[in-house]
């Protein structure tokens, strides 16, 4: 298979699996993280590898493996590569040509970047998606071969969820790291507090599963992690502790997947206490764009860019956690009518302005 994103959380939990399952790694694509990639080059003998920087080469140690850089290094990589299976765990907008250019390929993908669907949902053949997300996987686990009505994701609340609300606009970024369930990187977790991680994921959700139906609740344990309604009106709940390593087993070999113990052993008695919560609009402000971005969800482009360089700011200390937000819906209302965005290019274009304007407010 192909990762990409090795040296980041998801990529790891990835190579931690295929290493379970002996499955063969083809081609590693990382950052900056060059220590780390040697590790995974000494374990898994990758025939190809990316990394982000060619002044990083001297420390690298490729055993022989093809090396590529940056941006375009990623896309020749796949080019190069025979494996059928792509995890794409890149962060950020980053991760978009990189999907397209595999499904091109005539590659299946295992996404974990979120903003391939958030930016470009209406150019994905879905059909060759593998959802890696936790909750995607758990809306895929209970819909498959079933008819819905509607479904419903979940998610922790982030650092915030117990803030006085007058409080929470002041905060700092050190404040917002502070994820009361995980660890996890800096901006999935500034995201999290922002809620605009969820908004991601009705998004990601609309494409996948062809439905404007989508709604969350908070559930604070992080073991609910998708409701679905289904046209009986019966409900299911997928319920597991929080682990990437089951949704991403089921993506690389379901038969084995099935078969084998991946996540903490749980006890029905784990889920008594379980709790699910509107999520609160004073407490969230961005999560009054839910419905705007269900009906137009192309404007996930603007959210996308806004976020990024406004979340880029507030982790430099330039501003506290209001600002940031009021930066996102600055650009949400000014550029609330988009043009066709049929092709790549003209996505690409859209996201440079969003980026611009965003960081001219700054």
């Amino acid at each position: 298979m192909i990762v990409l994103g090795s040296t980041g959380s998801i990529g790891r939990n990835t190579l931690a699996v295929a290493h379970q399952f002996n499955l063969s790694i083809e081609t590693l694509v990382a950052g900056k993280n060059i220590a780390l990639l040697n590790q995974q080059i000494a374990l898994f003998k990758p025939k190809f590898v990316v990394i982000a920087d060619k002044n990083d080469a001297s420390a690298l140690k490729a055993q022989g493996a093809k090396v590529f850089f940056g941006k375009e290094g990623i896309l020749e990589a796949l080019q190069h590569s025979t494996s059928d299976l792509v995890i794409n765990a890149l962060v950020g907008f980053a991760g978009l040509e990189p999907t397209i250019s595999a499904i091109t390929l005539g590659k299946k993908i295992a996404l974990a970047n979120k903003e391939t669907l958030v930016t470009a949902g209406w150019l994905i053949d879905e059909s060759k998606i593998i959802p890696v997300d936790s909750e995607h996987f758990s809306l895929w686990y209970l819909t498959s071969n079933k008819a819905f009505k509607e479904l419903t994701i979940t998610a922790s609340g982030g650092a915030f969820r117990d803030t006085p609300l007058e409080l929470i606009p002041l905060q700092s970024a050190k404040e917002a790291l502070k994820h009361p369930n995980w660890q996890m990187g800096n901006k999935i977790t500034i995201d999290s507090a922002s809620m605009v991680n969820k908004l991601f994921e009705l998004l990601e959700a609309y494409w996948l599963f062809k439905t404007p139906k989508i709604n969350a609740l908070i559930e604070r344990s992080s073991m609910i992690h998708a409701l679905v309604k289904y046209q009986d009106e019966s409900v299911g709940l997928h319920l597991a502790k929080p682990d990437m390593k089951l949704a991403i087993a089921y993506a690389l070999n379901p038969d084995l997947a099935s078969q084998t113990p991946l996540i903490p052993p749980t006890q029905f008695e784990d889920f008594c206490s379980l709790k699910l919560e509107k999520i609160d609009c004073e407490r969230y402000p961005l999560w009054t764009l839910k419905d705007k971005l269900l009906a137009n969800p192309k404007l996930g482009v603007v959210l996308n860019a806004s976020n990024e360089v406004a979340v880029e700011g507030f982790l430099q200390d330039r501003y506290p956690f209001g600002a940031m937000i009021d930066l996102i819906f600055k650009a949400m209302e000014t550029f609330c009518t988009l043009p066709s965005l049929q092709t790549l290019q003209e996505i690409q274009t859209l996201d440079r302005e969003v980026r611009a304007f965003t960081q001219a407010l700054i």
